[in-house]
């Protein structure tokens, strides 16, 4: 069965959609709809002061807590991403989270991202591996991240839905060759976001989409908010399986 993250908010700033969640009750309510829609996990951006990202658990704690309040039992993932923190500064940041999501992403291309993961695997926090290229997927492979993760994201962010393809076949192709057995979740952004969220319905991995990787249906046309994505989401999921599909 495939799985259907949704992701929620990413970076994107206010003005780029009206129904960006960044407060914690908005957040929380999207996180239901979302699941209501056909997620089975949420990955957030909580922001602080002036809508800016933060690790500091001041921030993190008040966007788990009302996730779990408004959604219980599904997991939550929020992003690690350098441009939060400085590099050396993120393991002590997370080491210092009072509530814990139940997933982090570590994005493998950024320094210091295998100290982190580490840093949150002794947490007991799941480590969604972020691989963006093929020199990523060899450094899971050298640094034997795959036995500290709960699942590996392979992002191909390219603008081109054919470049953005052919990244994806040569990341999986180095996961193949070394055997790695932990989940897969593939995902596009923007132009690319639903012609890749086919093709990893079609290859049977997981999928993710909201409005941090789109504002957009396959049509192009502008979308209510993040339940309305994750429902077109799951329509391709079921139609796929109609289809003959027995992912």
């Amino acid at each position: 069965m495939t799985l259907i993250k949704a992701c929620l908010n990413g970076t994107r700033r206010p003005e780029e959609h009206p129904a960006l969640p960044l407060t914690p009750a908005q957040i929380a309510a999207d996180s239901r709809a979302a699941v209501a829609a056909g997620a089975s996990i949420v990955h957030v951006h909580p922001r602080g002061r002036g809508g800016r990202e933060s690790l500091a658990p001041e921030v993190i704690t008040p966007v788990v807590r009302a996730i779990r309040g408004a959604a219980p039992g599904v997991p939550i993932g929020v992003s690690t991403g350098a441009w939060i923190e400085a590099d050396a500064a993120r393991p002590a940041a997370v080491r210092a989270w009072t509530v814990l999501p139940d997933l982090a992403s570590v994005n493998l291309s950024e320094e210091g991202s295998v100290d982190l993961a580490y840093a949150l695997a002794h947490l007991g926090v799941g480590v969604e591996a972020g691989v963006w290229t093929e020199a990523d997927a060899e450094l899971l492979v050298e640094r034997d991240l795959a036995a500290v993760c709960t699942r590996i994201l392979i992002e191909v962010e390219l603008a081109d839905p054919g470049d953005a393809l052919d990244e994806a076949g040569r990341i999986l192709a180095v996961l193949d060759r070394h055997d790695i057995a932990v989940p897969r979740l593939l995902h596009g952004a923007d132009e690319s976001a639903w012609p890749v969220l086919d093709a990893a319905i079609a290859a049977g991995l997981d999928i993710r989409i909201g409005l941090e990787d789109t504002l957009l249906d396959p049509e192009g046309r502008r979308v209510a908010g993040n339940a309305a994505l994750v429902r077109i989401a799951s329509d391709r999921v079921v139609a796929a399986r109609s289809a003959g599909n027995p992912h």
